[in-house]
């Protein structure tokens, strides 16, 4: 998506993609400061890790817990985040958040992000994880509600739902039963690949309004690109980039 801005801008830039395992993300930094790397995207599992890494974060990013961009700036490493606005934002295009009930299920990097935007847009957010302790932490830290694990999710009435997790990246599988999925709700999935996920494809059964993990990357790469560039983002050319990359993805599977 990015690299489809850069061209559509003509813009003298390049992303690439590093896989930099959590041991190594402290070395992955020091070798985007020794290469001048002047842009970085973080993912999962280093949204929260990287944070003492870094030279300053903004207080979004700070009050979050998590970085997802990073951007190199007069000698510096400056650390935001940009998922929050990317999930209220996709959010949006389906529904008002404002005193809406929502579920958030995980605990990691995305799931702070996603509470904190609900939270900002008015919405009464309860956390659900696999490890209850840890939507207890989350929860006290953005002012968020905690709940159980995610079996309990039958036991909340809910307008909004979102799931953070990777459960689903790649493969059929959900988190959540069929039978926890409401009729009139909104549901979330922030896994991006495969488009429509079992989860999305149970809610829609079930009656809900489903929006897919596409939309919520496509807004927060769309502020990372200003953020980086200054420019307003080519949102049409993001879009298709990513729907481009996803078929040609289908096609390498196929064969």
């Amino acid at each position: 998506m990015h690299n489809a801005a850069f061209d559509a801008l003509d813009i003298d830039a390049r992303y690439l993609a590093f896989d930099v395992p959590p041991e190594s993300l402290e070395g992955a930094i020091r070798g985007a400061r020794a290469l001048g790397i002047r842009q970085l995207a973080i993912s999962i599992p280093h949204k929260e890790a990287v944070l003492p890494l870094l030279d300053e974060v903004e207080d979004t990013a700070r009050a979050i817990g998590a970085v997802n961009t990073v951007t190199w700036r007069g000698g510096k490493l400056h650390g935001a985040n940009t998922d929050w606005l990317g999930a209220v934002r996709a959010l949006e295009r389906e529904t008002s958040l404002a005193d809406a009930r929502a579920v958030v299920l995980g605990a990691g990097g995305t799931a702070r992000a996603v509470t904190f935007g609900l939270l900002q847009r008015g919405a009464r957010v309860t956390v659900l994880n696999r490890t209850p302790a840890r939507a207890e932490e989350l929860a006290r830290a953005l002012g968020a509600d905690a709940g159980g694990d995610l079996a309990s999710l039958s036991k909340y009435e809910w307008d909004v739902l979102v799931h953070t997790t990777s459960v689903g990246l790649g493969e059929d599988v959900s988190l959540v039963a069929p039978e926890a999925l409401r009729a009139g709700t909104v549901v979330l999935d922030a896994v991006y690949q495969p488009a429509e996920t079992r989860l999305l494809r149970d809610a829609a059964t079930a009656g809900a309004r489903t929006i897919g993990g596409k939309w919520m990357l496509i807004e927060q790469a769309a502020v990372q690109f200003e953020m980086w560039t200054g420019r307003e983002a080519p949102s049409e050319v993001l879009e298709r980039a990513f729907d481009e990359a996803g078929a040609a993805s289908q096609l390498l599977s196929a064969t």
